[in-house]
């Protein structure tokens, strides 16, 4: 690992390596899963149409939220959809256990999902919120 700087996202202490996160991010592509309520997410990602809460953290460290390495549609709610993403950080999690209410974690999936080859040691921000359906097909003719 590189140089490190401390971070504190969502209640956890962190050490960040600024430059291994860039450097990989840079290279990434976008998710790549077509299914609809993936195409869904990524074109709220890709206008920036996420709240605050996961663009900040994701600007401060270079990630783009198009970029995330995990993305999961878990059901289908009044007002939207409810999903849970990541993206992976080069780093550690030094301690914390997390603020109550927060929209957003720091956790360690071993699982590579959309982040093959990324610099150890790692950790995931993690988020679970409700986005609105912004596709033109409706919702339930959205396969790919």
């Amino acid at each position: 690992m590189g140089e490190t700087k401390p971070y504190t996202f969502f209640g956890f202490r962190t050490e960040v390596d600024e430059a291994a996160t860039r450097r990989w991010y840079a290279q990434a592509e976008p998710w790549g899963c077509c299914c609809g309520p993936c195409r869904n997410f990524l074109a709220l990602a890709r206008e920036r149409r996420l709240p605050g809460f996961v663009l900040e953290p994701l600007d401060r460290l270079g990630i783009p939220p198009e970029k995330a390495t995990y993305v999961c549609e878990l059901y289908r709610q009044e007002g939207g959809h409810l999903y849970q993403f990541s993206c992976r950080v080069a780093g550690r999690i030094l301690g914390g256990n997390g603020e109550p209410g927060a929209q957003g974690t720091c956790c360690h999936e071993t699982y590579p999902y959309g982040a093959p080859e990324f610099p150890e040691p790692h950790f995931d921000l993690e988020f679970g919120l409700t986005l609105p359906w912004v596709m033109e097909e409706p919702e339930d003719e959205s396969a790919p």
